[in-house]
Protein backbone atom coordinates (compact mmCIF):
# COMPACT_ATOMS: atom_id res chain seq x y z
CA UNK A 1 0.00 0.00 0.00
CA UNK A 2 1.09 3.50 -0.79
CA UNK A 3 2.02 5.74 2.11
CA UNK A 4 -0.16 8.80 2.78
CA UNK A 5 1.51 12.19 2.30
CA UNK A 6 1.02 14.28 5.37
CA UNK A 7 0.47 18.08 5.13
CA UNK A 8 1.90 18.76 8.54
CA UNK A 9 4.95 21.09 8.71
CA UNK A 10 7.79 20.94 11.10
CA UNK A 11 8.19 23.32 14.02
CA UNK A 12 11.30 24.87 12.36
CA UNK A 13 9.40 25.71 9.16
CA UNK A 14 6.55 27.20 11.18
CA UNK A 15 8.94 29.44 13.10
CA UNK A 16 10.57 30.62 9.82
CA UNK A 17 7.25 31.64 8.27
CA UNK A 18 6.29 33.54 11.40
CA UNK A 19 9.55 35.48 11.26
CA UNK A 20 8.91 36.38 7.61
CA UNK A 21 5.41 37.61 8.36
CA UNK A 22 6.65 39.66 11.30
CA UNK A 23 9.37 41.25 9.13
CA UNK A 24 6.91 42.18 6.35
CA UNK A 25 4.60 43.75 8.88
CA UNK A 26 7.46 45.82 10.33
CA UNK A 27 8.55 47.04 6.87
CA UNK A 28 5.02 48.13 5.98
CA UNK A 29 4.74 50.06 9.23
CA UNK A 30 8.08 51.86 8.59
CA UNK A 31 6.92 52.81 5.07
CA UNK A 32 3.70 54.29 6.43
CA UNK A 33 5.60 56.30 9.07
CA UNK A 34 8.01 57.72 6.48
CA UNK A 35 5.17 58.67 4.14
CA UNK A 36 3.32 60.52 6.88
CA UNK A 37 6.51 62.43 7.79
CA UNK A 38 7.05 63.52 4.15
CA UNK A 39 10.26 61.54 3.77
CA UNK A 40 9.14 59.01 1.27
CA UNK A 41 9.24 59.33 -2.51
CA UNK A 42 6.51 61.59 -3.76
CA UNK A 43 4.95 62.12 -7.12
CA UNK A 44 6.94 64.11 -9.64
CA UNK A 45 5.49 67.59 -10.24
CA UNK A 46 3.93 68.04 -13.61
CA UNK A 47 5.89 70.39 -15.86
CA UNK A 48 4.34 73.81 -16.20
CA UNK A 49 2.71 74.51 -19.50
CA UNK A 50 4.43 77.24 -21.50
CA UNK A 51 2.56 80.51 -21.43
CA UNK A 52 2.07 82.82 -24.36
CA UNK A 53 4.71 85.26 -23.04
CA UNK A 54 7.45 82.62 -22.90
CA UNK A 55 9.61 82.34 -26.02
CA UNK A 56 10.89 79.11 -27.35
CA UNK A 57 14.63 78.71 -27.10
CA UNK A 58 16.42 78.76 -30.42
CA UNK A 59 17.93 75.39 -31.23
CA UNK A 60 21.68 75.27 -30.66
CA UNK A 61 23.49 74.96 -33.96
CA UNK A 62 25.99 72.16 -33.90
CA UNK A 63 29.28 73.00 -35.51
CA UNK A 64 30.12 70.33 -37.99
CA UNK A 65 33.60 69.13 -37.15
CA UNK A 66 35.97 68.14 -39.86
CA UNK A 67 35.96 64.43 -40.35
CA UNK A 68 39.19 62.77 -39.35
CA UNK A 69 40.20 59.18 -40.00
CA UNK A 70 39.31 56.90 -37.11
CA UNK A 71 41.24 53.98 -35.80
CA UNK A 72 39.97 50.71 -37.14
CA UNK A 73 39.75 47.40 -35.34
CA UNK A 74 41.81 44.63 -36.84
CA UNK A 75 39.64 42.01 -35.08
CA UNK A 76 36.42 43.31 -36.64
CA UNK A 77 38.15 43.53 -40.00
CA UNK A 78 39.01 39.86 -39.70
CA UNK A 79 42.77 40.36 -39.44
CA UNK A 80 44.60 37.98 -37.14
CA UNK A 81 46.69 39.59 -34.42
CA UNK A 82 49.98 37.92 -35.32
CA UNK A 83 49.51 37.86 -39.07
CA UNK A 84 51.71 39.59 -41.61
CA UNK A 85 48.76 41.82 -42.58
CA UNK A 86 48.48 43.15 -39.01
CA UNK A 87 52.21 43.83 -38.81
CA UNK A 88 52.15 45.62 -42.17
CA UNK A 89 49.16 47.70 -41.03
CA UNK A 90 50.99 48.77 -37.84
CA UNK A 91 54.11 49.66 -39.81
CA UNK A 92 52.09 51.75 -42.28
CA UNK A 93 50.43 53.67 -39.43
CA UNK A 94 53.82 54.36 -37.80
CA UNK A 95 55.30 55.58 -41.08
CA UNK A 96 52.30 57.88 -41.63
CA UNK A 97 52.75 59.47 -38.18
CA UNK A 98 56.48 59.97 -38.71
CA UNK A 99 55.91 61.50 -42.13
CA UNK A 100 53.37 63.96 -40.74
CA UNK A 101 55.86 65.04 -38.05
CA UNK A 102 58.63 65.40 -40.62
CA UNK A 103 56.52 67.54 -42.95
CA UNK A 104 55.62 69.83 -40.05
CA UNK A 105 59.31 70.48 -39.27
CA UNK A 106 60.52 70.49 -42.85
CA UNK A 107 62.85 73.23 -43.97
CA UNK A 108 61.32 75.94 -46.14
CA UNK A 109 63.22 76.15 -49.42
CA UNK A 110 63.18 78.43 -52.41
CA UNK A 111 62.36 82.13 -52.81
CA UNK A 112 59.44 83.54 -50.81
CA UNK A 113 57.25 86.55 -51.51
CA UNK A 114 56.31 88.33 -48.28
CA UNK A 115 52.71 88.80 -49.40
CA UNK A 116 52.38 85.01 -49.67
CA UNK A 117 53.98 84.01 -46.35
CA UNK A 118 52.28 86.54 -44.09
CA UNK A 119 50.68 84.76 -41.14
CA UNK A 120 49.29 87.60 -39.03
CA UNK A 121 48.87 91.33 -38.77
CA UNK A 122 48.49 94.17 -41.22
CA UNK A 123 48.64 93.34 -44.91
CA UNK A 124 52.03 93.87 -46.52
CA UNK A 125 52.55 96.38 -49.30
CA UNK A 126 56.17 97.02 -50.24
CA UNK A 127 55.24 100.37 -51.81
CA UNK A 128 53.39 101.65 -48.74
CA UNK A 129 54.64 100.20 -45.47
CA UNK A 130 56.19 101.44 -42.25
CA UNK A 131 59.71 100.88 -43.65
CA UNK A 132 59.14 103.43 -46.41
CA UNK A 133 61.87 106.10 -46.37
CA UNK A 134 64.25 103.96 -44.31
CA UNK A 135 65.28 100.96 -46.39
CA UNK A 136 65.68 103.34 -49.26
CA UNK A 137 68.40 105.35 -47.44
CA UNK A 138 52.03 93.75 -17.50
CA UNK A 139 50.39 93.27 -14.90
CA UNK A 140 51.95 94.71 -11.77
CA UNK A 141 55.21 92.95 -10.92
CA UNK A 142 54.73 90.46 -8.14
CA UNK A 143 58.42 90.34 -7.14
CA UNK A 144 60.63 92.93 -5.59
CA UNK A 145 63.17 95.10 -7.38
CA UNK A 146 66.84 94.63 -6.62
CA UNK A 147 67.82 98.03 -8.02
CA UNK A 148 65.85 101.28 -7.95
CA UNK A 149 65.70 104.96 -7.00
CA UNK A 150 67.32 104.40 -3.62
CA UNK A 151 70.46 102.88 -5.16
CA UNK A 152 70.66 105.77 -7.63
CA UNK A 153 70.42 108.35 -4.83
CA UNK A 154 73.14 106.62 -2.81
CA UNK A 155 75.63 106.73 -5.72
CA UNK A 156 78.56 108.98 -4.80
CA UNK A 157 80.38 108.98 -8.14
CA UNK A 158 78.93 111.92 -10.14
CA UNK A 159 79.45 110.41 -13.59
CA UNK A 160 78.03 107.05 -12.57
CA UNK A 161 75.08 108.71 -10.88
CA UNK A 162 74.31 110.79 -13.96
CA UNK A 163 74.44 107.68 -16.13
CA UNK A 164 72.21 105.75 -13.74
CA UNK A 165 69.67 108.58 -13.70
CA UNK A 166 69.71 108.68 -17.49
CA UNK A 167 69.16 104.95 -18.00
CA UNK A 168 66.63 104.65 -15.17
CA UNK A 169 64.58 107.44 -16.74
CA UNK A 170 63.70 105.25 -19.72
CA UNK A 171 59.92 104.83 -19.74
CA UNK A 172 57.86 101.89 -20.84
CA UNK A 173 56.40 102.54 -24.29
CA UNK A 174 53.02 104.23 -23.86
CA UNK A 175 51.64 103.69 -27.37
CA UNK A 176 50.20 100.30 -26.39
CA UNK A 177 50.36 98.15 -23.28
CA UNK A 178 52.87 95.29 -23.57
CA UNK A 179 50.17 92.62 -23.35
CA UNK A 180 48.64 94.05 -26.55
CA UNK A 181 51.85 94.03 -28.60
CA UNK A 182 51.95 90.39 -29.70
CA UNK A 183 54.74 90.71 -32.23
CA UNK A 184 54.99 86.94 -32.95
CA UNK A 185 52.48 84.08 -32.65
CA UNK A 186 54.80 81.91 -30.52
CA UNK A 187 57.66 82.23 -28.00
CA UNK A 188 60.31 84.80 -28.95
CA UNK A 189 63.84 83.44 -29.41
CA UNK A 190 65.56 86.36 -31.17
CA UNK A 191 64.93 90.09 -31.23
CA UNK A 192 66.53 93.29 -32.51
CA UNK A 193 66.10 96.88 -33.66
CA UNK A 194 66.40 98.03 -37.23
CA UNK A 195 69.53 100.25 -37.29
CA UNK A 196 67.58 103.38 -38.27
CA UNK A 197 67.46 106.09 -35.59
CA UNK A 198 64.42 107.84 -37.07
CA UNK A 199 61.89 105.63 -35.29
CA UNK A 200 61.92 102.37 -33.30
CA UNK A 201 61.36 99.41 -35.62
CA UNK A 202 61.52 96.07 -33.83
CA UNK A 203 61.96 92.63 -35.42
CA UNK A 204 61.46 89.33 -33.56
CA UNK A 205 61.83 85.65 -34.48
CA UNK A 206 59.79 82.95 -32.76
CA UNK A 207 59.78 79.21 -32.08
CA UNK A 208 57.82 78.24 -35.20
CA UNK A 209 59.90 80.18 -37.76
CA UNK A 210 57.83 83.40 -37.88
CA UNK A 211 59.44 86.84 -38.12
CA UNK A 212 57.38 89.69 -36.66
CA UNK A 213 57.76 93.43 -37.41
CA UNK A 214 56.46 96.25 -35.21
CA UNK A 215 56.60 100.00 -35.82
CA UNK A 216 56.70 101.73 -32.41
CA UNK A 217 55.93 105.16 -33.87
CA UNK A 218 52.22 104.24 -33.90
CA UNK A 219 49.99 105.20 -30.98
CA UNK A 220 46.78 103.77 -29.60
CA UNK A 221 43.60 105.85 -29.76
CA UNK A 222 43.37 105.77 -25.96
CA UNK A 223 46.85 107.22 -25.44
CA UNK A 224 46.25 109.92 -28.06
CA UNK A 225 43.01 110.97 -26.40
CA UNK A 226 44.67 110.97 -22.98
CA UNK A 227 47.38 113.33 -24.26
CA UNK A 228 44.83 115.62 -25.88
CA UNK A 229 42.79 115.87 -22.69
CA UNK A 230 45.94 116.45 -20.64
CA UNK A 231 47.06 119.21 -23.00
CA UNK A 232 43.69 120.96 -22.63
CA UNK A 233 43.81 120.51 -18.84
CA UNK A 234 40.35 118.94 -18.82
CA UNK A 235 38.81 115.91 -17.22
CA UNK A 236 38.67 112.83 -19.37
CA UNK A 237 35.28 112.00 -20.77
CA UNK A 238 33.74 108.67 -19.95
CA UNK A 239 32.81 107.97 -23.56
CA UNK A 240 34.36 104.82 -24.92
CA UNK A 241 37.06 105.13 -27.54
CA UNK A 242 37.39 102.68 -30.39
CA UNK A 243 40.91 101.42 -29.76
CA UNK A 244 42.09 98.83 -32.31
CA UNK A 245 45.10 96.63 -31.72
CA UNK A 246 48.53 97.75 -32.99
CA UNK A 247 49.53 97.05 -36.57
CA UNK A 248 51.95 94.12 -36.57
CA UNK A 249 53.14 92.06 -39.52
CA UNK A 250 54.46 88.48 -39.31
CA UNK A 251 56.02 86.30 -41.99
CA UNK A 252 56.59 82.54 -41.93
CA UNK A 253 60.16 82.29 -43.23
CA UNK A 254 61.48 79.06 -41.66
CA UNK A 255 60.15 75.65 -40.74
CA UNK A 256 61.53 75.77 -37.20
CA UNK A 257 62.84 78.25 -34.61
CA UNK A 258 64.48 81.47 -35.85
CA UNK A 259 67.45 81.30 -33.51
CA UNK A 260 69.11 84.54 -34.62
CA UNK A 261 69.08 87.29 -37.22
CA UNK A 262 71.29 90.23 -38.14
CA UNK A 263 70.93 93.34 -40.26
CA UNK A 264 73.62 93.76 -42.83
CA UNK A 265 76.08 96.51 -41.81
CA UNK A 266 76.40 97.36 -45.51
CA UNK A 267 72.71 97.36 -46.53
CA UNK A 268 70.01 98.12 -43.90
CA UNK A 269 67.30 96.54 -46.06
CA UNK A 270 68.96 93.10 -45.83
CA UNK A 271 68.22 90.82 -42.87
CA UNK A 272 70.02 87.47 -42.50
CA UNK A 273 68.08 84.84 -40.52
CA UNK A 274 69.25 81.51 -39.09
CA UNK A 275 67.05 78.66 -37.97
CA UNK A 276 66.94 75.26 -36.33
CA UNK A 277 65.70 73.96 -39.70
CA UNK A 278 69.41 74.02 -40.74
CA UNK A 279 69.09 76.96 -43.13
CA UNK A 280 70.16 80.58 -43.58
CA UNK A 281 67.96 82.99 -45.51
CA UNK A 282 68.20 86.57 -46.75
CA UNK A 283 65.17 88.80 -46.25
CA UNK A 284 65.21 91.73 -48.69
CA UNK A 285 62.85 94.43 -47.44
CA UNK A 286 62.99 96.47 -50.65
CA UNK A 287 62.13 93.50 -52.89
CA UNK A 288 59.69 91.98 -50.34
CA UNK A 289 61.28 88.56 -50.76
CA UNK A 290 63.20 85.93 -48.80
CA UNK A 291 65.77 83.70 -50.50
CA UNK A 292 67.97 80.74 -49.54
CA UNK A 293 71.57 81.49 -48.59
CA UNK A 294 72.73 78.18 -47.13
CA UNK A 295 71.33 74.74 -46.30
CA UNK A 296 72.80 71.21 -46.29
CA UNK A 297 72.77 69.62 -49.72
CA UNK A 298 71.22 66.50 -48.21
CA UNK A 299 67.68 67.46 -47.14
CA UNK A 300 67.59 64.59 -44.64
CA UNK A 301 70.44 66.11 -42.56
CA UNK A 302 69.42 67.84 -39.35
CA UNK A 303 72.04 70.52 -38.52
CA UNK A 304 70.28 73.22 -36.45
CA UNK A 305 71.92 76.67 -36.66
CA UNK A 306 72.16 78.60 -33.39
CA UNK A 307 73.53 81.96 -34.56
CA UNK A 308 74.54 84.12 -37.50
CA UNK A 309 76.77 87.20 -37.84
CA UNK A 310 78.14 89.18 -40.76
CA UNK A 311 81.69 90.48 -40.91
CA UNK A 312 81.35 94.26 -40.35
CA UNK A 313 84.45 94.97 -42.44
CA UNK A 314 84.16 92.45 -45.28
CA UNK A 315 80.92 92.53 -47.29
CA UNK A 316 79.37 89.17 -48.17
CA UNK A 317 81.33 87.23 -45.51
CA UNK A 318 78.93 85.39 -43.22
CA UNK A 319 79.55 83.27 -40.09
CA UNK A 320 77.18 80.84 -38.40
CA UNK A 321 77.28 78.36 -35.52
CA UNK A 322 75.54 75.01 -35.18
CA UNK A 323 74.16 73.11 -32.22
CA UNK A 324 76.55 70.22 -32.95
CA UNK A 325 79.61 72.35 -32.08
CA UNK A 326 80.57 73.51 -35.59
CA UNK A 327 81.26 76.99 -36.92
CA UNK A 328 80.70 77.84 -40.57
CA UNK A 329 82.08 80.58 -42.81
CA UNK A 330 80.76 81.34 -46.29
CA UNK A 331 80.85 84.03 -48.93
CA UNK A 332 77.29 84.87 -49.94
CA UNK A 333 78.45 85.35 -53.54
CA UNK A 334 79.53 81.68 -53.68
CA UNK A 335 77.33 79.92 -51.08
CA UNK A 336 78.20 76.47 -52.43
CA UNK A 337 81.72 76.76 -51.00
CA UNK A 338 81.49 76.85 -47.21
CA UNK A 339 84.19 76.25 -44.60
CA UNK A 340 83.17 74.22 -41.55
CA UNK A 341 85.26 74.08 -38.34
CA UNK A 342 84.48 71.81 -35.39
CA UNK A 343 85.19 74.03 -32.39
CA UNK A 344 83.48 71.93 -29.74
CA UNK A 345 82.22 68.40 -29.22
CA UNK A 346 79.07 69.81 -27.62
CA UNK A 347 76.49 72.45 -28.47
CA UNK A 348 77.62 76.00 -29.26
CA UNK A 349 74.85 78.13 -27.80
CA UNK A 350 76.18 81.39 -29.17
CA UNK A 351 79.17 83.12 -30.70
CA UNK A 352 80.27 86.66 -31.47
CA UNK A 353 82.73 88.50 -33.72
CA UNK A 354 84.87 91.30 -32.35
CA UNK A 355 83.36 94.38 -34.10
CA UNK A 356 86.77 96.09 -34.30
CA UNK A 357 88.81 92.97 -35.16
CA UNK A 358 86.35 90.50 -36.73
CA UNK A 359 89.01 87.81 -37.17
CA UNK A 360 88.62 87.17 -33.41
CA UNK A 361 85.64 85.03 -32.42
CA UNK A 362 84.26 84.19 -28.98
CA UNK A 363 82.23 80.98 -28.56
CA UNK A 364 80.11 79.74 -25.65
CA UNK A 365 79.49 76.04 -25.30
CA UNK A 366 77.61 73.41 -23.36
CA UNK A 367 81.01 72.03 -22.33
CA UNK A 368 81.19 74.97 -19.82
CA UNK A 369 83.83 76.92 -21.73
CA UNK A 370 84.17 80.32 -23.33
CA UNK A 371 86.88 80.29 -25.99
CA UNK A 372 88.67 82.94 -28.06
CA UNK A 373 89.69 81.94 -31.61
CA UNK A 374 91.89 83.65 -34.20
CA UNK A 375 90.81 83.07 -37.81
CA UNK A 376 94.02 84.54 -39.21
CA UNK A 377 95.84 81.30 -38.39
CA UNK A 378 94.14 78.13 -39.56
CA UNK A 379 96.01 74.83 -39.37
CA UNK A 380 95.38 71.10 -39.58
CA UNK A 381 94.88 68.50 -42.26
CA UNK A 382 92.28 68.99 -44.96
CA UNK A 383 88.78 68.37 -43.66
CA UNK A 384 89.86 68.84 -40.03
CA UNK A 385 91.30 72.36 -40.05
CA UNK A 386 90.85 74.63 -37.05
CA UNK A 387 91.51 78.30 -36.31
CA UNK A 388 94.07 79.04 -33.63
CA UNK A 389 92.74 78.74 -30.08
CA UNK A 390 94.00 81.77 -28.15
CA UNK A 391 92.60 80.76 -24.79
CA UNK A 392 89.63 79.42 -22.87
CA UNK A 393 87.89 79.96 -19.55
CA UNK A 394 85.87 77.22 -17.85
CA UNK A 395 82.81 77.93 -15.72
CA UNK A 396 81.20 75.69 -13.15
CA UNK A 397 78.18 75.06 -15.42
CA UNK A 398 77.38 75.51 -19.12
CA UNK A 399 77.87 78.90 -20.77
CA UNK A 400 74.81 80.11 -22.68
CA UNK A 401 76.23 82.93 -24.78
CA UNK A 402 79.33 85.03 -25.41
CA UNK A 403 79.15 88.57 -26.80
CA UNK A 404 81.99 90.89 -27.92
CA UNK A 405 81.78 94.68 -27.69
CA UNK A 406 83.78 97.19 -29.72
CA UNK A 407 86.27 97.68 -26.85
CA UNK A 408 87.40 94.04 -26.92
CA UNK A 409 85.38 92.84 -23.92
CA UNK A 410 83.34 89.63 -23.80
CA UNK A 411 80.22 89.20 -21.65
CA UNK A 412 79.00 85.68 -20.90
CA UNK A 413 75.92 84.36 -19.11
CA UNK A 414 76.10 80.88 -17.61
CA UNK A 415 73.98 78.52 -15.56
CA UNK A 416 76.15 79.01 -12.48
CA UNK A 417 74.09 82.20 -12.01
CA UNK A 418 76.84 84.59 -13.03
CA UNK A 419 77.54 87.15 -15.73
CA UNK A 420 81.27 87.28 -16.41
CA UNK A 421 83.05 90.12 -18.21
CA UNK A 422 86.43 89.33 -19.79
CA UNK A 423 88.61 92.27 -20.83
CA UNK A 424 91.19 91.81 -23.58
CA UNK A 425 93.28 94.90 -24.21
CA UNK A 426 95.10 95.78 -27.41
CA UNK A 427 93.63 92.99 -29.53
CA UNK A 428 94.33 94.93 -32.73
CA UNK A 429 98.09 94.54 -32.02
CA UNK A 430 98.05 90.82 -31.24
CA UNK A 431 100.11 88.56 -33.45
CA UNK A 432 98.27 85.77 -35.24
CA UNK A 433 97.53 82.80 -32.96
CA UNK A 434 98.71 84.45 -29.75
CA UNK A 435 98.40 82.21 -26.66
CA UNK A 436 96.64 83.82 -23.72
CA UNK A 437 97.63 82.96 -20.17
CA UNK A 438 95.18 81.80 -17.53
CA UNK A 439 95.46 85.22 -15.88
CA UNK A 440 94.58 87.01 -19.14
CA UNK A 441 91.50 84.77 -19.54
CA UNK A 442 90.33 85.42 -15.98
CA UNK A 443 87.15 87.58 -15.79
CA UNK A 444 87.66 91.23 -14.88
CA UNK A 445 84.16 91.38 -13.32
CA UNK A 446 81.69 88.79 -12.07
CA UNK A 447 78.05 89.71 -11.48
CA UNK A 448 75.66 87.51 -9.53
CA UNK A 449 72.53 87.04 -11.64
CA UNK A 450 69.71 84.48 -11.67
CA UNK A 451 69.98 82.67 -15.03
CA UNK A 452 67.75 79.68 -14.20
CA UNK A 453 65.15 80.10 -16.93
CA UNK A 454 63.68 76.61 -16.85
CA UNK A 455 61.85 74.99 -19.74
CA UNK A 456 59.36 77.68 -20.76
CA UNK A 457 61.54 80.82 -20.77
CA UNK A 458 64.11 81.57 -23.48
CA UNK A 459 67.75 81.49 -22.33
CA UNK A 460 69.02 84.81 -20.93
CA UNK A 461 71.79 86.47 -22.94
CA UNK A 462 73.87 89.56 -22.25
CA UNK A 463 73.74 91.85 -25.32
CA UNK A 464 75.97 94.93 -25.72
CA UNK A 465 74.94 98.23 -27.24
CA UNK A 466 76.91 98.31 -30.49
CA UNK A 467 77.75 102.04 -30.57
CA UNK A 468 76.79 103.74 -27.29
CA UNK A 469 76.29 107.50 -27.80
CA UNK A 470 78.41 108.44 -24.75
CA UNK A 471 81.08 105.77 -25.41
CA UNK A 472 80.27 104.04 -22.10
CA UNK A 473 80.09 100.32 -22.83
CA UNK A 474 76.90 98.75 -21.46
CA UNK A 475 74.74 95.69 -21.97
CA UNK A 476 71.24 94.52 -21.14
CA UNK A 477 69.92 91.14 -20.00
CA UNK A 478 66.51 89.81 -19.00
CA UNK A 479 65.63 89.43 -15.33
CA UNK A 480 63.53 86.53 -14.00
CA UNK A 481 61.61 89.00 -11.81
CA UNK A 482 60.05 90.52 -14.96
CA UNK A 483 62.60 93.29 -15.42
CA UNK A 484 65.48 94.06 -17.77
CA UNK A 485 68.84 94.79 -16.12
CA UNK A 486 71.45 97.18 -17.56
CA UNK A 487 75.13 96.99 -16.55
CA UNK A 488 78.38 98.70 -17.52
CA UNK A 489 81.49 96.84 -18.65
CA UNK A 490 82.79 97.22 -15.08
CA UNK A 491 79.84 95.28 -13.68
CA UNK A 492 78.08 98.36 -12.28
CA UNK A 493 74.30 98.23 -12.55
CA UNK A 494 72.79 101.26 -14.27
CA UNK A 495 69.08 100.50 -14.26
CA UNK A 496 66.38 97.91 -13.78
CA UNK A 497 63.63 98.55 -16.31
CA UNK A 498 60.07 97.46 -15.61
CA UNK A 499 56.50 98.76 -15.64
CA UNK A 500 52.85 97.86 -15.53
CA UNK A 501 51.44 95.46 -18.08
CA UNK A 502 54.46 93.13 -18.18
CA UNK A 503 52.84 89.73 -17.61
CA UNK A 504 55.80 87.44 -18.32
CA UNK A 505 59.60 87.38 -18.09
CA UNK A 506 61.08 89.69 -20.80
CA UNK A 507 63.87 87.20 -21.45
CA UNK A 508 65.16 88.23 -24.90
CA UNK A 509 66.56 91.75 -24.40
CA UNK A 510 68.37 93.93 -26.92
CA UNK A 511 69.72 97.50 -27.21
CA UNK A 512 69.28 99.73 -30.23
CA UNK A 513 72.73 100.07 -31.86
CA UNK A 514 73.01 103.86 -31.31
CA UNK A 515 69.95 105.16 -29.40
CA UNK A 516 69.16 104.47 -25.76
CA UNK A 517 66.20 102.27 -26.62
CA UNK A 518 65.71 98.82 -25.12
CA UNK A 519 63.37 96.08 -26.34
CA UNK A 520 62.61 92.69 -24.85
CA UNK A 521 60.40 89.74 -25.79
CA UNK A 522 58.51 87.15 -23.75
CA UNK A 523 57.57 83.50 -24.11
CA UNK A 524 54.04 84.52 -25.16
CA UNK A 525 55.31 86.55 -28.13
CA UNK A 526 54.68 89.91 -26.41
CA UNK A 527 56.99 92.92 -26.80
CA UNK A 528 58.21 95.28 -24.04
CA UNK A 529 59.82 98.53 -25.14
CA UNK A 530 61.56 101.31 -23.22
CA UNK A 531 62.29 104.66 -24.90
Amino acid sequence: MAKKVTNEISSYERQRQENIAQRDKLLKQLALDASSAGLGPGQKPKPAKPTATQKKKAPVKKIKEEAVPRRTSSRIAGIEADSEVAKRKAEDEYVAVQEAARVKRQRISGPLDLSEVQVAGKSWDKNANFLQGIVDGGARNTKERTFGEQEVKETTDKELRALREKMSSLDLYEGFEPNRIKITPERIYSLGFHPTSEKPLVFAGDKMGNLGLFDASQRSATSVKHEEVKAKDQDEEEAEVDDPNPSITSFHLHGRTISSFQFSPHNPSHVYTSSYDSSLRLLDLTKSSSTDIYAPTDTSLDEPISGVEMDPQTPHLLYFSRLDGHLGRLDTRTPDTVEIFQLSEKKIGGFSLNPSCPHFIATASLDRTMRIWDLRKISGRKGAQLPALCGEHESRLSVSHAAFNSAGQVATASYDDTIKIHTFEGMSGWRAGRDLTEKEMKPSSIIRHNNQTGRWVTILRAQWQLNPPDNVQRFCIGNMNRFVDIYTSKGEQLAQLGGNGITAVPAVAQFHPTNDWVASGTASGKLCLWL
